[in-house]
């Protein structure tokens, strides 16, 4: 199986953190851990469909050497790209037509005959950025402290001069989940990250902002359902 991420439009760059292609070899099951994005993602013989921010991990399987590409959204960006909320998203797996109506249609058409279907995926989304609105600010600001260890939401609330009510509403509308499960899921995925790069999932641990490895593999569970040591062996 082979997964790579690819260079997209600088006009992208307010809604997007990346563009995809996966090759899928054998056709091993693959797991997908939280990460509060939503994708847009095509697979070959079986359409397109928006993926929205999920609580729980869960498990793809791909018939042998099906191509799969699409495209991750920022936290709390996609919607305003989309056109749909993402508390509409949570835990959801819409075909596009469903949301795009004809311009759905026409765009699994296109990726169905296209030979790189991400480059077309790009191109239609570039296009449509152009009258898109920007995603919410202050969702972006909470989202980049929230990607910070130890950050609470009361001291969050007060740092963006609103109150705790309107940032879970504006957070839950923009992301899917409120800005408490959203710190979950950036935690472990901090933690995964440092881990996959060679650190010791003690000090990983720690520095990600878990009380100890024990808190991290109990999340671990909770989130992905499986232990940080599966997770890294896959």
């Amino acid at each position: 199986m082979s997964y790579r991420e690819r260079p997209y439009p600088p006009v992208l760059s307010a809604w997007l953190e990346c563009a995809w292609q996966r090759e899928a070899g054998g056709g091993s099951p693959i797991r997908v851990v939280p990460d509060g994005c939503i994708d847009i993602v095509w697979t070959e013989n079986a359409g397109t469909q928006i993926v929205g921010a999920n609580t729980t991990a869960f498990v793809v399987e791909l018939a042998p050497a099906t191509r799969v590409a699409g495209v991750r959204m920022r936290p709390g960006a996609g919607p305003a790209l989309l056109g749909i909320e993402g508390n509409a998203l949570r835990d959801a797996r819409m075909a596009i037509e469903d949301v795009w109506g004809d311009e759905g249609r026409r765009l699994t058409a296109s990726l169905d005959a296209a030979g790189d279907p991400a480059g077309a995926l790009l191109c239609v989304l570039a296009a449509r950025a152009g009258r898109a609105a920007r995603p919410d600010p202050l969702v972006g600001a909470a989202v980049a402290r929230l990607h910070e260890p130890g950050v609470r939401v009361a001291q969050l609330a007060r740092e963006l001069a609103v109150s705790e009510r309107q940032l879970r509403r504006r957070v839950e509308t923009a992301v899917g989940y409120g800005p408490k499960r959203l710190a979950r899921v950036l935690r472990l995925r901090r933690a995964l990250d440092a881990a996959l790069a060679g650190g010791d999932l003690g000090r990983v641990a720690a520095e990600a902002g878990y009380a100890d490895q024990a808190h991290l593999t109990h999340d671990c569970r909770a989130l992905a359902g499986v232990a940080p040591s599966t997770m890294l062996a896959a």
